[in-house]
């Protein structure tokens, strides 16, 4: 069974009742739980983490090179602002697929969120689905994985 980490950032504690009119009425248990179901579906088991602290993500993604299968990443308002998350994302990215996430379309909101210091270094994104964006990450993962794994045995 494979192991996808799901790795939340600052603020993402609070959906449900955070911004619901941009960020939807699901909490985090709730993603987790539909991503859990299909993970299990998949063959896969979810590994979720969340913190509002920067070096704790850092700390977090590093650790996911070496055990897990996939990351799918939601870096909040890190997504715009860390160098130090993009390096740690670009060195993981080297042995496993990242997909990073957005509930919402960063680039239809503040000038401020237009630009993400991830995307040049992460597989793909997937955004603006609200929680389903979280749902098609884990398929693009699984997929991946199963590429991956089929490269392997040529």
């Amino acid at each position: 069974m494979s192991r996808i980490a799901v790795v939340h950032g600052p603020n993402l504690n609070l959906l449900g009742v955070r911004e619901p009119a941009i960020y939807g009425r699901e909490s985090l248990a709730d993603i987790h739980g539909a991503l859990t179901a299909l993970a299990q579906t998949l063959g896969h088991t979810i590994v979720p983490f969340q913190s509002n602290h920067e070096g704790a993500l850092i700390d977090h993604v590093q650790a996911c090179r070496g055990q897990d299968d996939a990351l799918i990443l939601n870096a909040g308002g890190y997504t715009h602002t860390s160098v130090a998350l993009r390096d740690a994302v670009a060195f993981v990215n080297e042995e496993i697929p990242v997909i990073e996430v957005h509930l919402s379309i960063p680039e239809a909101r503040e000038p401020f969120r237009h630009q993400s210091l991830l995307c040049g270094v992460v597989r793909g994104r997937i955004e603006g689905f609200g929680a389903l964006s979280y749902l098609l990450a884990l398929r693009a993962a699984s997929a991946l994985i199963a590429q991956r794994g089929d490269d392997r045995n040529e």
